[in-house]
């Protein structure tokens, strides 16, 4: 019987050990992985330069935005010259949605599709310092879109609400 108080012993060591290993793991996880579940800040971005390029190699004027409030903060730029002189600017609003412009040569149902990932027409237009913009929506974004542009299609789109989205149309100068 001396034998059984050995094995009772043994047993008893092992789910205390695996118990403090159970609680050390716990306070590492608590301690170490970051719990905030709101989205992280996204950086402000320069798009000057990228802009002035756009304006230089596009075949159109290229829309950026004048005197939008600081709130807005740009977070993202590219122009992509060799695929139909795509330009891009996104924007953080100060609500905390997404709003982008868009501008392509290409053939402007499958750019509007692509911009506003998949935005229907409605019968709803907008009159924006004097230009009319036509309201999509249903798609992951609703938009905004412009095309009596020369020579391109102009898409203001995003996650925003329509009132942002008419500030940023708003504020768009072409160049």
């Amino acid at each position: 019987m001396a034998g059984s108080k050995g094995k009772q012993q043994t047993a008893r060591d092992m789910i205390i050990s695996l118990a403090l290993i159970g609680i050390a793991a716990a306070v590492v996880y608590f301690l170490s992985v970051p719990h905030d579940d709101h989205a992280p800040d996204l950086k402000r971005v320069d798009y000057g330069v990228e802009l002035v390029t756009a304006r230089r190699a596009a075949s159109y004027p290229v829309a950026a935005p004048e005197g939008l409030p600081s709130t807005w903060k740009a977070t993202s730029v590219r122009f992509q010259g060799e695929s139909s002189d795509r330009w891009h600017l996104g924007f953080q609003t100060p609500d905390d949605q997404y709003v982008q412009i868009e501008q392509s040569t290409q053939k402007p149902s499958e750019f509007i599709d692509q911009a506003s990932q998949g935005g229907k027409a409605t019968q709803r237009t907008e009159r924006i310092d004097g230009r009319t913009w036509t309201r999509y929506t249903g798609g992951r974004y609703d938009a905004l879109v412009l095309q009596d542009t020369p020579g391109s299609t102009t898409v203001v789109a995003g996650t925003g609400s329509f009132e942002e989205l008419k500030t940023m149309a708003a504020a768009l100068t072409l160049k």
